[in-house]
């Protein structure tokens, strides 16, 4: 392939199945799965539950646009096709912006735990580190990065299914060597309760849980650059229940049933090194540490990825430099890595310089963006089907269940998390200081593509010749 032809299938279908299944394993599920378990209690099962068959119903309407046309701007090119320019345009930036902010995150966490391990190195120096690296590894070619995705993500499924297995065990008093007091499926409901603090608190628990789930649509971004891209989409797309199922509600189920959820070790150490703690696991919080070191470098390889590839694609659409669009012998576009990575890097700088202000502001700008792509998903399915049905109704593969209807309630059950996020008004991270700040963001990145539509319509326009005086107007002249 010679340079600026396009992106090359350089990932195998090894890699896209484990981008698939570790794609939905954020870091956040074992970071902050803590928080919702003390604002839910086992409840919090409830909370997973309801946020998990969103993004199962979400994931099936991209899966069924992204059959019929797989794409790097996934959801983005579907909008620019069934919504119009404005709305590729703008939740492609937006989507761009929740990733590189993302980079900052993942590379701070990451730098503080090999801080830990190996202090001589200052934390940002780590982050430099690890964001070097997997710069690196992405520039070399997507087959590098589909490589450190697959060992990425297979020791998260690793880890996970072990804990799950070994808690199952103890839970149900048959793991050898091993005896707790406190494990039992008494803990859901013998301590205040299966809901303790009421039945409000599934919903606050969503709020603390939604944002784990992002990044259940990267296997899509990806399968533009697999072998047999409708083949990987449709898989991704059919075992999404299961991947949830397992990796989310079964091990919460296991941290709840292994220890009372108001047990004090959860919040002090986090749910899955106390769920490991209570069975007398010799180092568990160095074994834990490592999990969520490995989880954090997965999700900031994907998120250098994933930001990359919607800069790629904004680019071939003309609504990012051209420079974004070319690529190289390898087919890698250099421009839309290392302009999303440089915004990382700002970023992190921003998180060490002005981690109450500027970076603060990123984040909170940022932390809707996650369920205005999910409602951008439910609209743009609703006219592509119609576009598909009419142009190439044997690109059906996948289908969205009892269509139109169930898009209509998801859409309705993502406003409705997004309406009752407005009522959260503790802190500076609050959930309404996230919805007003992202939807001030998304303002003024839809004003913008606006004005551009306008200004390329403008210079598109056929001048029109003034007639002269004397002379007929040629449109007005009629032939006998």
């Amino acid at each position: 392939m010679t340079p600026g032809s396009g992106l090359q299938a350089g990932l195998k279908n090894r890699h896209l199945s484990m981008i698939a299944i570790g794609g939905v394993i954020g870091a956040g599920l074992f970071v902050g799965s803590s928080s919702g378990i003390a604002t839910a209690g086992p409840g919090i099962l409830l909370s997973y539950a309801l946020v998990g068959t969103l993004v199962v119903l979400v994931m099936r309407m991209l899966g069924e646009m992204s059959a019929a046309n797989p794409t790097s701007g996934s959801f983005s090119a579907h909008a620019d096709r069934a919504l119009g320019r404005w709305a590729g345009f703008s939740i492609g930036w937006l989507y761009w912006f929740f990733w590189v902010v993302v980079l900052a995150v993942e590379a701070t966490a990451g730098a503080g735990i090999l801080h830990g391990w190996i202090p001589a190195v200052p934390q940002w120096g780590w982050a430099l580190i690890v964001m070097a690296v997997l710069t690196a590894t992405n520039l070399v070619s997507v087959g590098s990065y589909g490589e450190f995705e697959f060992w990425f993500a297979g020791i998260k499924v690793v880890a996970i299914g072990a804990f799950i297995v070994i808690g199952a065990l103890a839970v149900f008093g048959v793991l050898p060597g091993v005896h707790s007091d406190k494990a039992g499926l008494s803990n859901l409901t013998a301590h205040g309760g299966f809901l303790p603090h009421g039945p409000g608190a599934i919903l606050t628990g969503v709020l603390l849980v939604v944002f784990s789930f992002m990044g259940s649509e990267i296997a899509t971004l990806a399968a533009g650059e697999s072998e047999d891209p409708q083949r990987a989409v449709t898989k991704s797309t059919n075992s999404i229940i299961w991947r949830i199922g397992v990796f989310y509600l079964g091990s919460i189920l296991v941290v709840v049933s292994l220890l009372p959820w108001n047990d004090p070790s959860i919040a002090k150490d986090g749910s899955y090194v106390a769920a490991l703690g209570s069975l007398g696991i010799p180092h568990a919080d160095q074994i834990m540490q490592f999990i969520v070191l490995t989880s954090v470098l997965s999700c900031l390889n994907s998120g250098l990825y994933t930001a990359s590839r919607m800069a790629f694609s904004l680019g071939e659409r003309g609504d990012a430099p051209k420079a974004f669009a070319r690529t190289n012998g390898r087919g890698v576009p250099m421009a839309a890595i290392l302009a999303s990575v440089a915004f990382g890097f700002l970023a992190v700088f921003f998180n060490y310089a002005y981690p109450k202000t500027v970076f603060l502001f990123l984040v909170n700008s940022s932390g809707a963006v996650a369920l205005f792509v999910w409602l951008v998903i439910c609209f743009s399915q609703l006219r592509m089907r119609k576009i598909i049905q009419r142009e190439a109704p044997e690109k059906l593969v996948v289908k969205m269940w009892l269509y139109p209807y169930l898009t209509w309630a998801t859409a309705a059950l993502i406003v409705f998390v997004l309406g009752y996020m407005l009522t959260d008004t503790k802190g500076e991270s609050s959930g309404r200081v996230t919805v007003l700040l992202s939807l001030g963001v998304a303002a003024i990145v839809i004003i913008i593509a606006f004005l551009k539509e306008k200004l390329l319509a403008n210079r598109t326009a056929p001048a029109v010749e003034p007639v002269a005086s004397g002379q007929e107007d040629p449109e007005k002249v009629t032939t006998a």
